[in-house]
């Protein structure tokens, strides 16, 4: 069980305030285009200590998330109270999740875990439940794809390619690249080449969507075919086909990002 902190507030309320700072942090970024003025003097320098303490920010606010919502942790917490004696003249320490029976005297955190789980399905109203569902979702997203959704979240397509081998009937045989884009750099990611692997998570989560090539991005498709990840596949197959694909933010990605938006000002609603 969270013990309240001596100003009163509890666990919940430090991860509204951390949310509330990484978002005034992230919003201020975007506001002034931080990503975008690097060649201006000292820009370089104050970039890395924005960056230094965002990290610091959503480090801390996944680690208060996890110590609230995530169901292993409750069990683990719980069956580590239930095994540890009171102290001498207290209570004792009640549990907070249901525990499967334990078995040779150990209790079994997966079991309880789902217990957990089975548990807050019975509670849980509709909002809540989407609350709990978008929290599970941000806890898996790195900074950088934190970054990719927001350039994405205004619902423009981006440009993708996938690096293949050609078949000798002119096809696509094994991929030594998926997903490579240029929403990478528009959004100022800090590690460039892991863009694929990004987009690649951000499609397996359901927040992005791959849909067919479109004409009108000529010109970004041939920028991304000088991209230096994009050349350094190339060099791994004989002959390369460039599947030409294409991103977009999807619906739940779109409800997510209107769920956690960090520029949103819920004053603004009146």
């Amino acid at each position: 069980m969270n013990a309240e902190r001596p100003n009163g507030r509890g666990t919940g309320d430090e991860v509204a305030d951390l949310a509330r700072r990484a978002g005034q942090l992230a919003g201020w970024a975007a506001r002034t285009g931080f990503a975008f003025t690097r060649r201006l003097p000292g820009v370089e320098t104050a970039e890395r200590g924005v960056r230094q303490v965002e990290r610091q920010l959503l480090g801390e606010l996944r680690r208060r998330l996890d110590e609230v919502d995530d169901p292993y942790h409750a069990a683990l917490t719980a069956a580590s109270a239930m095994n540890r004696p009171a102290a001498s003249g207290s209570r004792p320490i009640e549990a907070t999740v249901t525990l499967v029976p334990a078995r040779d005297n150990h209790a079994e955190p997966l079991r309880a875990a789902m217990a957990e789980l089975l548990n807050h399905s019975i509670g849980f109203g509709r909002a809540r439940a989407r609350e709990y569902f978008y929290a599970i979702i941000l806890r898996q997203l790195t900074p950088d794809e934190a970054r990719i959704l927001s350039a994405l979240s205004d619902g423009s397509p981006f440009p993708a390619i996938d690096v293949a081998e050609r078949t000798s009937l002119g096809g696509a045989g094994r991929l030594v690249l998926r997903n490579a884009s240029t929403v990478g750099k528009v959004a100022g990611v800090s590690l460039p080449d892991q863009v694929p692997g990004y987009v690649t998570r951000l499609i397996g989560l359901g927040l992005v969507d791959l849909d067919e090539e479109v004409p009108s991005l000529e010109t970004q498709y041939e920028i991304l075919m000088t991209d230096e990840t994009v050349r350094d596949a190339e060099k791994h197959v004989k002959r390369a086909k460039f599947v030409k694909r294409t991103i977009h933010v999807s619906r739940l990605g779109a409800e997510f990002w209107q769920a956690c938006d960090p520029s949103f000002d819920p004053r603004s609603l009146g």
